[in-house]
């Protein structure tokens, strides 16, 4: 069996992967403004797996973000990788994340990302929790 390479370039996996931290470091920092190289203006983050309603539009992410989400101390992103299938790219990752009162928690993200004149962006980003 042959080895099959996905078209993406080197320079757009490298884009890719740094979207993850770039993330978490906004959130963390709370950096709303830093939430423009993340998402396209038409994200929907869905988060229906924490029990809230999906976010649709980068004003939404960024209201929500500053005034109603319940932040961890702190955000490890791991297990980043990403996928072409067809003419759509996913980037999927996992987090780590230090909450109030020294427990950590992990979710998982699944984005579709789109490539834009600005560079790559989260389309469309569903999280779910992990439950081991």
């Amino acid at each position: 069996m042959g080895v099959h390479r996905m078209s993406i370039s080197t320079d757009d996996r490298l884009e890719l992967h740094e979207l993850p931290g770039r993330y978490g470091d906004a959130i963390d920092d709370r950096d709303w403004p830093a939430l423009d190289r993340i998402f396209t203006t038409d994200a929907v983050f869905d988060m229906t797996d924490l029990g809230i309603d999906p976010l649709v539009g980068l004003a939404e992410i960024k209201r929500f973000m500053d005034e109603d989400a319940q932040h961890p101390k702190t955000h490890t992103m791991t297990n980043i990788y990403v996928d072409e299938i067809g003419d759509k790219v996913r980037l999927n990752f996992r987090i780590i994340a230090l909450q109030r009162g020294g427990l950590a928690g992990t979710a998982s993200y699944y984005d579709q990302v789109v490539q834009t004149d600005d560079g790559w962006r989260v389309q469309h980003r569903v999280v779910t929790l992990r439950r081991r």
